[in-house]
C-alpha cells in the first residue's frame, strides 16, 4: 500500500483529502461516513460572527418589546436560566463530532470584529477544535480605504487570533488581494500556521422578472482549481516546507488531487464534489490516488509533492506572466466564417 499520510497544520493525517466546510461536515454523522471512506480531517461549517450577533438583537428586541409603555410587559417572558445560540449550537456541534470521529477536527470562524474573532476562537479551541481556519471572505467595496490599510486590518487580526490560541491557525483567503506572495509572508510573519487557496465568492444575480438582486449557488467545476495551481507554485519556495498550504475550490477527482500535491499543497479541500457524489466518494478518490501512485512510481504523498512547484518546475516562469502569450497562442481552431 502507498503512502498517503501527510502533515497539515502541524496535525497528522492520514491522507491529503480533507472535507471542507460545507453542509456536510455540519452532520456528525456524515463526518463519520467520510473518516470511513478515507477522509484526512473535516472543516465544520463557518461560524458567522453577524449570526450571532442577529440571534442577540432579536431576542433583545423581543423580551423587552412593550417596556417603554407598559411595565407589565417585563413578566411577558418567564426568565430562562439558558437559551441557546448559534455559538452554543456550533460548540456543541464541535463536541460530538470530536466524540464521533478520530480524525482532526478544524473549526472555520467568519467574524465582522476584532473582538468577535478574538472571543470565539477561544471558544472553539475550550470545545476541542484540533486547529482552527480563519474565513477572511469579504467584498471590499469602500472607495475611502486603500489596499494597505485593509490588509494591515487583517495582519493584525490574524496576529490577535494568533495570540489567542493554542491551537494551530489556518487563514482562508481571497484570490482579490493585490500583492498576494507579500501578504501571504505577512500573515506567516504574523502567524498563521498555514494558507487555504482560495475562498470562493459567490456571486449575485438579478431576476429579470422581479428584478430582485438574488443569491445563485452553482458548485464549483475543475478548471476553477487552476488559481489555487498557481499560486500554490509559486507560493511553495517562497513560504518553505513548515508552511501549511490547502488547496481549495474546483478539487473533485484523483488529477486533480494529484496536481495540487504537484505543485507543493499538503492537503486538497473538497465540498462540492462531496454534495455532488456523497462521502463514499473519497474511497473513490483515495483507491484511485493509491494506484496513480504505484503506476507512476511514488511510494508516498511526501515524494510527490512540491515536484511541479515554481522552484522546482523546468519551466518556472510558465507560472507567471510570461506564459501569457504561448497561452493565448495555444488556440489554434479557426474562427468560423
Amino acid at each position: 500500500m502507498n503512502e498517503l499520510s501527510t502533515t497539515y497544520l502541524g496535525l497528522e493525517l492520514r491522507s491529503p483529502i480533507v472535507a471542507s466546510a460545507g453542509p456536510h461536515t455540519g452532520d456528525p454523522l456524515t463526518v463519520e461516513r467520510l473518516e470511513a471512506a478515507g477522509a484526512g480531517a473535516a472543516v465544520l461549517p463557518s461560524l458567522f460572527e453577524e449570526e450571532i450577533l442577529h440571534e442577540e438583537i432579536e431576542l433583545n428586541r423581543a423580551l423587552e418589546a412593550g417596556t417603554e409603555n407598559f411595565a407589565e410587559a417585563l413578566d411577558y417572558f418567564p426568565a430562562t436560566p439558558f437559551l441557546e445560540t448559534a455559538a452554543d449550537k456550533y460548540l456543541a456541534l464541535i463536541e460530538r463530532t470530536k466524540a464521533s470521529v478520530s480524525i482532526p477536527i478544524i473549526a472555520s470562524l467568519n467574524g465582522t470584529s476584532i473582538g468577535g474573532w478574538v472571543r470565539y476562537a477561544r471558544l472553539l479551541e475550550d470545545a476541542g477544535a484540533d486547529a482552527l481556519e480563519l474565513n477572511l471572505y469579504r467584498v471590499t467595496a469602500d472607495p475611502h480605504r486603500s489596499a494597505s490599510e485593509i490588509e494591515d486590518d487583517d495582519v493584525s487580526l490574524v496576529a490577535s487570533v494568533r495570540a489567542a490560541l493554542s491551537i494551530p491557525l489556518a487563514v482562508k483567503l481571497s484570490p482579490y488581494y493585490t500583492s498576494t506572495a507579500h501578504f501571504a509572508g505577512r500573515l506567516v510573519h504574523a502567524g498563521a500556521s498555514g494558507l487555504v487557496l482560495f475562498n470562493r465568492f459567490y456571486q449575485p444575480d438579478v431576476d429579470l422578472e422581479t428584478l430582485d438582486v438574488i443569491p445563485r449557488v452553482e458548485l464549483s467545476r475543475s478548471w476553477e482549481l487552476r488559481l489555487p495551481l498557481r499560486w500554490i507554485a509559486i507560493l511553495r519556495p517562497l513560504l518553505g516546507d513548515s508552511i501549511s498550504l490547502a488547496a481549495t475550490s474546483g478539487v473533485h477527482s484523483m488529477a486533480d488531487v494529484v496536481k495540487a500535491l504537484l505543485v507543493g499543497a499538503d492537503v486538497t479541500m473538497m465540498t462540492s464534489a462531496l454534495l455532488e457524489n456523497g462521502a463514499h466518494h473519497v474511497d473513490v478518490v483515495v483507491e484511485q490516488l493509491r494506484a496513480w501512485l504505484a503506476e507512476h512510481d511514488y511510494e508516498s504523498v511526501a515524494q510527490l509533492r512540491g515536484s511541479v512547484s515554481q522552484a522546482a518546475s523546468g519551466d518556472p516562469s510558465a507560472f507567471e506572466r510570461s506564459n501569457y502569450m504561448k497561452t493565448l497562442h495555444s488556440w489554434s481552431t479557426p474562427v468560423s466564417p
